[in-house]
């Protein structure tokens, strides 16, 4: 058990990572759409890019949302509506108009004209109660059909023109005394009558609502079918009309039949498979190519993390409206690598994360074209990201290569520019506008991650910060021998291409431990008054040898990012502090010296940055020493200080080449040269 146990915790990196691998590969998988993958890719309006498609089963064609949407609306417009009506109201209003009618007629005008009003009257209330009146103002239209039912019979069928409202009143019953002798009595018989009549129906919301959606779970869905073996499209036609329509059923059916219960599972395997290979490519190149990434398992999962964010981001707009897609700033992926990391590991988990986005998104090929190239002029374009201008002007670059090639895809589809879809070109934009974002995200990721990219380099490099303007206070020489390192160490950075902003800031703090002692350091030295003297050679050593563990501790204690102390770890590799192992050498001639007492801890410098720092604080340092210097002194001096690193073999770990060596050492003879270079004697 307690083996088990040690085996587990010495593996606990690799544990890590492939339970990192498992947990992101079921993200993303989850994330994918849940339904089976057509074979085909095809447009409404685009030909048919494929050979020769015929149905492999029989289906039913499916009418279009716009056709069954327009069948349901003539349903709905031609539904039946039903009324109750109060038979009763009817024989009321008879019997109450004659005693009105008597009340207020009888006894004033003579009996053949109230005969002839009583006629009238009852062709009115005839005419009203023929279908009834509403006892409320409904809005629908006056064909309509309607009927009317008494209780759980049916009373009358008709329109709903028949039904009358309490505003027609007036016209009906004016309508009666046209061309009448009774036109003296009109208006009072219009007063009398707007007094008299009661509503009769009533309108049956509910029953008329449940016929209507019994009538509308009527609707089919298809219209005719298309049996197997069918010439469905041939190669090179364009799909429009019914084709496109016969397509999409095909693909519904497809897609249905596919993704069942029976197939779920497999589909699934499937899936888990294409996106374990392609985060396992992921993994495999780390550890092929970027070891010391690999080994952090900060920086393996914020690479996952910021995979998995994109794709879900992708998954969300797509779900919600697929045409929206290019909006997301997938271009930030490299930018973010690029920032962190390097271009080449920008542009490989770029390349990796649009072919899994291309399982999601519609149109897969177009996408991953347009998405790649992009990916690939971020990676070239943007270079110092932490210049702003270089951001805005890359970005325009970007947003320009999306244009041009979605524009000649639409053309080799389309073969003119006549339907060209202008409003993509400003998602296009939009996009673009988002990939700006890149700068606070880099900002966040830094404070949760612990990473640190060009923005806070440059941050360090201001001499004006807290920990420099204390080692200008306390060591005043070495910090003007940092300044002249950096100076030194940018320049041969940019020489040979590596990263001349992270070499800069390690040379202005490489030398920090030295503010603990700083009087035992000869460039600190300003009175004549050498403390060595008065110590041993091994306690020197010991405290010259020190300045880099006291770097590492005030490096910690100041916050300094890990990519800035490794240069302080590194600056003097293994090599040995030889003036002070001389020294003890000549005094004990008889006594067999350890160079171990004498030697820096290391780490040997393990990237080109910490190797240049390396050359160019022992050419500074050493160089104070040159006494007359010349052309071919300088030549000798820079040769022979840095073939005895060679020789030490301090840049064994260090990914630099014999070619670059001789570039730095041909920049590092430049500068000197221009440094010690000879002045005319002034007068006085």
């Amino acid at each position: 058990m307690k083996d088990l146990i040690n085996k587990l915790y010495r593996n606990h990196s690799l544990i890590y990572k492939a339970l990192l691998f498992i947990c992101t590969t079921i993200l993303i998988v989850y994330l994918f759409p849940k339904s089976g993958k057509f074979k085909y890719s095809f447009e409404k309006g685009k030909p048919w890019q494929s050979e020769n498609l015929y149905a492999p089963f029989d289906f039913a064609i499916k009418k279009t949302d716009l056709e069954i949407a327009s069948e349901k609306r003539a349903i709905t417009s031609n539904s039946v509506l039903y009324f109750n009506i109060d038979k009763s109201i009817h024989s009321k209003v008879k019997e109450d108009f004659i005693v009105q009618l008597k009340s207020q007629f009888l006894d004033s005008i003579p009996k053949s004209k109230f005969q002839k009003l009583q006629q009238a009257g009852e062709n009115i209330i005839s005419t009203l109660y023929a279908y009834g009146v509403l006892n409320e103002k409904l809005n629908y239209s006056k064909e309509r059909s309607i009927v009317v039912i008494d209780g759980r019979e049916k009373f009358k069928e008709g329109f709903f023109s028949n039904l009358i409202a309490q505003d027609e009143l007036a016209p009906i019953i004016e309508n009666e005394f046209v061309g009448s002798s009774l036109l003296d009595y009109k208006e009072d018989f219009i007063a009398l009558f707007f007094d008299l009549v009661e509503p009769n129906l009533e309108f049956n919301k509910a029953f008329s609502d449940n016929l209507l959606k019994d009538e509308l779970t009527k609707v089919a869905y298809t219209r005719g079918s298309v049996a197997k073996e069918t010439l469905i499209v041939s190669k090179g036609e364009v799909v429009e009309g019914d084709k496109f329509q016969i397509l999409k059923s095909l693909q519904s059916e497809y897609e249905s039949q596919v993704w069942n219960e029976s197939n779920y599972n497999w589909i699934l395997f499937a899936y888990t498979l294409l996106v374990s290979l392609a985060l396992l490519m992921l993994l495999l190149f780390l550890r092929k190519y970027r070891t010391n990434v690999f080994e952090n398992n900060t920086k393996v999962t914020f690479i996952f993390f910021n995979i998995s964010l994109l794709i879900f981001i992708t998954t969300l707009v797509v779900n919600y409206n697929s045409k929206y897609i290019y909006v997301v700033p997938i271009c930030v992926l490299p930018l973010v690598f690029k920032a962190f990391f390097d271009a080449r590991l920008g542009l490989f988990a770029h390349v990796l994360t649009v072919l899994l986005l291309g399982f999601i998104v519609p149109n897969s090929y177009e996408y991953v074209f347009l998405q790649i190239i992009a990916g690939i002029v971020t990676i070239l374009t943007v270079s110092e990201l932490y210049k702003r201008a270089n951001l805005f002007i890359s970005v325009g670059q970007i947003t320009l290569i999306y244009i041009i090639a979605y524009f000649a895809f639409f053309v080799i589809h389309e073969g003119s520019v006549e339907a060209l879809k202008w409003e993509t070109f400003i998602w296009f934009i939009l996009g673009g506008v988002a990939t700006l974002f890149v700068q606070p995200l880099i900002y966040a990721y830094e404070k949760l991650f612990g990473l640190v990219s060009d923005v806070s380099l440059l941050e360090l490099s201001d001499t004006n910060t807290k920990l420099l303007k204390e080692l200008a206070n306390k060591a005043p020489g070495t910090f003007h021998h940092s300044l002249n390192v950096a100076n030194l160490a940018e320049a041969s950075a940019n020489e040979i291409g590596a990263n001349a902003m992270l070499v800069r800031v390690g040379a202005l703090y490489h030398d920090i431990g030295k503010m603990k002692n700083p009087t035992y350091y000869t460039e600190n030295q300003s009175t004549g008054i050498n403390p060595h003297d008065e110590l041993s050679s091994k306690e020197s050593a010991k405290i010259i040898v020190d300045h880099v563990i006291n770097g590492i501790e005030i490096a910690r204690k100041n916050n300094l990012p890990d990519r800035v102390i490794d240069f302080i770890r590194t600056h003097h590799g293994t090599s040995m502090v030889y003036y002070f192992y001389m020294q003890e050498k000549n005094a004990y001639p008889d006594n067999e010296v350890d160079k171990l007492d004498f030697s820096y801890p290391g780490p040997k410098p393990f990237s080109k940055e910490t190797a240049i720092l390396m050359m160019c604080d022992s050419i500074e340092a050493a160089s104070k020493s040159l006494k007359e210097p010349t052309s071919s002194k300088i030549e000798s001096f820079v040769e022979n200080i840095i073939n005895k690193q060679i020789e030490e073999d301090q840049f064994l770990n260090a990914n630099i080449t014999f070619k670059e060596i001789q570039s730095i050492k041909k920049v590092l003879k430049h500068k000197l040269a221009n440094i010690y270079h000879l002045r005319i004697e002034y007068p006085e």
